[in-house]
């Protein structure tokens, strides 16, 4: 087994790398820190650096606590530093629930120590629950993939292995791991699957998980005929964590829903054919309205869907309030606001004069109709607008709703201001009062660009 994680730490380039190790104290995790131990004493590991990342999910008290401490001590045994976080009481104890803090606090802790991979001991056996879980909850050919070796920065050294194998090894060794009594729960359906369903299976294949993992196999490479396809389109539609939803549209439903299985995975969530025919229908409802509406999809996000984009965004969007000081442009020059940089100045007149769309981060305008000061801030109550091309004002509000300015992003967009006047929505429009009739006094621009910062 020693060299079985040593070529695959070679097989990813790993030797001299640092890497945090999913560290519950359990079987699987305490087999894979011992075998870590013994590998960084070979000759190419020896820059190889390991921290043993442990959560403590909080819900069994005392037990919990005991654990953590062996963890501990089991760490600073092999050399290894440990890192530590209790979840909240607040916590919901749910397996879904439960993962996605755990796998938040493997992130945590991959950028807290820089480190190159996180490594989780999900074995064979793991891999055979996930498949049957899957089966049972409706899963198209991407689910019957199972866990996959590498994902992101996580890896899994142990995925070849079965669970016999490590608690052997834990035996010769003599390794005394956790034995968390949550495990034992059937209440708990990957639990139940281990405990009732597999061995009931076996009772007509003895070598059903060998069964599942050859499935998981054959899924994989019938997965790779179809993404030399799929890949060829899936640029278009993702961009970065979002959807384009025109594109989207445009797409077959066989198509749409191989999507979709991509989009629930790359969100971590748990999922079945029930919350995939949900969303999938949630985005079909929203493909065509330029507002949108939201989904909820844990206690902490939702789902956002429209005519533009389909993305997942935070229950409650916060600003730090010191970051929504209004700011006084009383001069030209550059000046920040929240994570943007707003510049104005002169019109130059031998410069090439454009007509920049209304969406687009810069503008011309005619300042001298309203002059200085002017304001850069969020919106208000009361605030108003006399939008291009037009002589009578409307609310911002309205203005935003016609324009399409998605509910979540409007308290976050900077606007600038003559008192209670809107003479700028940065990417969305202008104002009349601010349009070029003969050439611009000055152009405005927003960025993310830190530089030249005045005011």
């Amino acid at each position: 087994m020693i060299n079985r994680v040593a070529d695959f730490l070679r097989k990813y380039h790993l030797e001299d790398k640092t890497v945090i190790v999913g560290f519950s104290g359990g079987y699987d995790s305490m087999c894979l820190l011992d075998i870590l131990s013994k590998v960084k004493d070979l000759p190419d590991f020896f820059d190889f650096e390991v921290i043993a990342a442990h959560f403590n999910h909080n819900w069994r008290g005392e037990e919990s606590l005991r654990e953590q401490e062996v963890c501990r001590m089991f760490s600073a045994s092999r050399g290894f530093e440990f890192y530590t976080k209790n979840a909240p009481s607040t916590l919901k104890k749910t397996e879904n629930d439960a993962r996605l803090a755990r796998y938040e606090f493997f992130e945590e802790a991959y950028e807290e120590f820089d480190a190159d991979a996180v490594l989780t001991a999900h074995n064979k056996d793991d891999n055979a629950e996930t498949v049957l879980y899957r089966i049972l909850k409706g899963t198209g050919i991407v689910g019957l993939k199972g866990i996959a070796e590498k994902r992101k920065y996580f890896y899994r050294p142990l995925l070849k292995t079965y669970r016999s194998e490590i608690m052997q090894y834990c035996k010769e060794n003599n390794l005394s791991p956790n034995c968390d009594s949550s495990n034992m729960d059937i209440k708990y359906q990957r639990n139940y699957i281990r405990l009732n369903v597999i061995p009931m299976l076996e009772k007509i294949n003895p070598e059903v998980k060998e069964a599942l993992n050859t499935l998981a196999e054959n899924a994989s490479s019938d997965n790779n005929i179809i993404e030399d396809y799929i890949s060829t389109i899936r640029p278009k539609i993702f961009q970065q964590d979002t959807i384009n939803s025109k594109e989207y549209k445009s797409l077959s439903n066989p198509i749409k829903k191989r999507f979709l299985y991509e989009f629930i995975q790359m969100l971590g969530l748990d999922y079945d054919s029930k919350k995939i025919k949900e969303i999938g229908n949630f985005i079909e409802e929203n493909l065509d309205r330029r507002n949108g509406s939201t989904l909820s999809l844990t206690t902490k996000t939702w789902l956002y869907a429209d005519e533009k984009i389909v993305e997942v965004i935070p229950h409650k969007r916060k600003i730090a309030a010191d970051k929504l000081i209004p700011v006084k442009i009383n001069k030209e020059g550059s000046y920040k606001f929240n994570d943007k940089i707003f510049t104005i100045k002169k019109y130059k007149d031998n410069e090439l004069f454009v007509f920049p769309s209304s969406t687009a981060n810069f503008a011309y305008v005619d300042i001298s109709k309203i002059g200085f000061p002017l304001t850069l801030r969020t919106r208000r109550e009361g605030d108003m607008i006399t939008p291009f091309g037009m002589k009578g004002n409307m609310k911002l509000k309205k203005y935003m709703n016609a324009k399409g300015v998605s509910k979540h992003r409007r308290d976050e967009i900077p606007l600038l201001c003559s008192d209670t006047e809107v003479l700028w929505v940065t990417g969305v429009g202008l104002s009349n009062r601010i349009s070029v009739i003969d050439k611009p006094s000055h152009v405005i621009e927003v960025s993310t660009s830190e530089t030249n910062i005045k005011g």
